[in-house]
């Protein structure tokens, strides 16, 4: 298979609602509108990106893939805006395997208020998803074509939705007054763990394979009476009385008596050549497994100056494309191209042609970037940023205003725990996040793993550019010591404890990664026990700083720098608990406040002073993985450690008090001998 037919796909198909919109009103008729709803950034990136389904109030769509969105930002004549992080820009190109990646945000102007008309030419494209409807008044079930879309009140997005015209009421009775009822999404989808996602095939799942003997169209209904209570719908033909319960479709049973994977990527509106043929399974719209988004993320630090001749030297490699080796050696006329898109000003003749020569150089080739993706780390986006917060910095403090980061020294209280050598306030930060692609069924710990896994944001193979969004916030830096660190590491290894959570991890890999297993060491996908450590004592941080902050615990997050020493890295232990938002309320300064010595030593007592005790003690405290359970936490609960989705960088995995503190039966804690 040649990467350009990688996917088969109908250009006519393409998704382009602003430009449906200009064609309806063309006609000079009462039309439909485009806009259907609203998202957040952080939400069209975490939970509803391309792929994924997203709930309106009267029906349901799924963002579509990145092609489609190039035809918005098309719609104006400049250049789409671009996000500089080059460290993570950089990252993106080896998971996407293409060397021309750029971050975009998403297609979206603020308006000065809720009437004006800045904006409307931009927005993130969908499709109306899953495209098979229930009438409420009368239980059919139908495809979209069999219902009427109504959109037409400019500023109430709520009131769109899909109606059944000719409503006779669950009766049937054709003598009975006709009605406009709202029809709904019908909640049942098909999909495979390679990302594939497919609607339901109602007509022959009542038919058990087989055409209707009765009607070449048949007349289906959907009568459901317990929403919200699994697959309990039953579904009916109207034509032939046939009938066929969903719950025959659940759980292991039922995988047999369904169809193989077809291969299809509704977000592309494409089929994988040949299809996919592995085993489907039941979803239901609005399942938590339905969509995870794979995602990479980095604190911009400051560049050095190789760091910026080197975007600098990609951007005009990106910008000139064939014409940079065309006019290489004629420097007034890149000046003149590069005019207005990359500002070269400020170079001489002699730097400019220093940098034209690095971006001449020869890109790497897809097998080069394929084995450089196989040597890649997560970690590696790490690194710069604990080298950078390590040393002392010069002065109280330092403020880098390209990168946003504003660092301050605080000095240590003289009750705080030994084993916290050092605090830095960050009184201001700027976060990336990007993503890369997305997996269904179950989430993925490293894209580099199991490569079809990961569903591909567009047709291309190769594609230009990716979703990003930058948020700005605020927090604080912490630092342990390294040497009590790597002593109590070593302790730890050799327990029986340490062994159990191993082994927990070891069938945990292998039954939710099995074919990744065959390929990858359990071992080398366990996190350390520093990161148990440090991973714990965020958690702590996190539920006390919440208390008195002025930010809610969901709004507070962790960014753990917990790893041993490793070939070009040294060791870390350290983190960093902030906020972030892409307005304003992610620098409000609350949390940097409880970074005065006085404060943050309450606040480091009480939160190991209350993971002593939980109210689910003593379960909770003994919890202890064994054979044949594959949790992957032991002494941690949502009463004591465990924090909400938004805050956890591990979904709640690698978590265990006793790694705190000496619990009852326990002598294991960093902390123990300074509380």
């Amino acid at each position: 298979m040649t990467e350009e037919t990688r996917f088969v796909y109908d250009a006519t198909k393409a998704v382009d609602p602003l430009g449906d919109l200009e064609e309806e009103a063309g006609k000079q008729a009462k039309h439909n509108r485009a806009k259907v709803g609203s998202a957040r950034p952080s939400s069209l990136l975490y939970t509803y990106g391309p792929g994924s389904i997203m709930d309106l109030p009267q029906f349901t769509v799924m963002p579509t893939g990145l092609d489609d969105w190039e035809q918005i930002w098309r719609r104006r004549d400049s250049l789409p805006p671009t996000i500089h992080a080059p460290r993570l820009r950089d990252a993106v190109r080896k998971m996407l395997r293409s060397p021309d990646v750029q971050l975009r945000p998403h297609p979206w102007q603020p308006k000065k208020n809720s009437r004006s008309a800045e904006g409307n030419d931009l927005g993130v494209p969908a499709r109306v998803f899953p495209q098979w409807l229930r009438c409420t008044g009368c239980d059919m079930l139908g495809m979209l074509s069999q219902f009427d879309y109504k959109n037409t009140h400019p500023f109430r997005t709520d009131l769109a939705g899909f109606e059944h015209a000719k409503c006779t009421g669950r009766s049937g009775n054709p003598s009975r007054k006709v009605m406009r009822r709202t029809a709904i999404p019908a909640r049942y989808l098909l999909a495979c763990a390679d990302g594939h996602l497919d609607e339901f095939p109602y007509e022959l799942w009542v038919h058990h394979g087989q055409p209707c003997t009765k009607a070449e169209m048949p007349a289906l209904k959907m009568v459901d009476r317990t929403a919200g209570k699994g697959a309990s719908a039953m579904i009916k033909c109207a034509s032939c009385d046939m009938q066929r319960p969903m719950n025959e479709a659940q759980g292991e049973a039922g995988k047999d008596k369904l169809p193989r994977c077809r291969g299809r990527h509704p977000h592309l509106d494409a089929f994988e050549p040949g299809g996919c043929g592995k085993d489907t399974r039941l979803m239901l719209v609005g399942a938590s497994n339905l969509w995870f988004p794979a995602t990479q993320s980095i604190i911009v630090m400051p560049e050095s100056q190789k760091e910026e001749a080197d975007d600098l030297a990609d951007r005009i490699r990106i910008t000139l494309g064939d014409k940079l080796g065309k006019y290489r050696q004629h420097l007034d006329m890149i000046r003149d191209l590069l005019e207005g898109r990359v500002d070269v000003t400020a170079l001489s003749d002699h730097e400019l042609q220093a940098i034209l020569e690095t971006a001449s150089a020869p890109q790497a080739t897809p097998e080069e970037l394929e084995e450089e993706l196989r040597d890649w780390d997560p970690v590696d986006l790490l690194v710069p940023e604990w080298r950078y917060l390590l040393p002392d910095i010069d002065g109280k403090r330092v403020e880098d205003l390209k990168s946003g980061l504003t660092l301050a020294t605080r000095q240590r209280g003289e009750q705080l725990q030994p084993e916290v050598t050092r605090v830095l306030a960050v009184e201001k930060l700027r976060k990336v996040n990007a993503l890369v692609g997305f997996t269904r069924i179950d989430d993925m710990d490293r894209v580099g793993d199991l490569p079809r896994r990961l569903a591909p944001l567009t047709r291309t193979p190769r594609p230009t550019w990716t979703v990003a969004t930058e948020d700005r916030g605020e927090g604080i830096f912490l630092q342990l010591d390294e040497d009590r660190v790597a002593a109590w590491e070593k302790r730890i290894g050799d327990t029986s404890l340490w062994q159990a959570h191993r082994e927990a991890h070891q069938r945990n890999f292998e039954r939710r990664f099995s074919e990744t297993a065959v390929h990858v060491p359990a071992d080398s996908r366990l996190k350390p026990p520093r990161y148990w450590l440090v991973h714990t004592f965020a958690h702590i941080l996190i539920r006390e700083l919440a208390l008195t902050c002025g930010y809610s615990a969901a709004s507070l997050s962790e960014r753990l720098y917990a790893w041993p020493a490793a070939e070009g890295r040294e060791p870390a232990a350290g983190l960093l608990i902030c906020t972030t938002a892409s307005d304003s309320d992610g620098t409000l300064g609350g949390l940097v406040q409880l970074s005065d010595p006085t404060r943050l030593q309450r606040v480091v007592a009480g939160a190991l002073r209350k993971a002593r005790r939980c109210s689910s003690d003593p379960v909770c405290s003994t919890r202890t993985p064994r054979t044949p359970e594959d949790f992957l936490h032991g002494a941690a609960c949502h009463c004591c450690v465990m924090a909400s989705e938004t805050s956890c960088e591990r979904a709640n995995r690698f978590l265990d008090r006793r790694f705190l503190t000496d619990l009852p039966g326990s002598n294991l804690g960093y902390f123990s001998a300074h509380e």
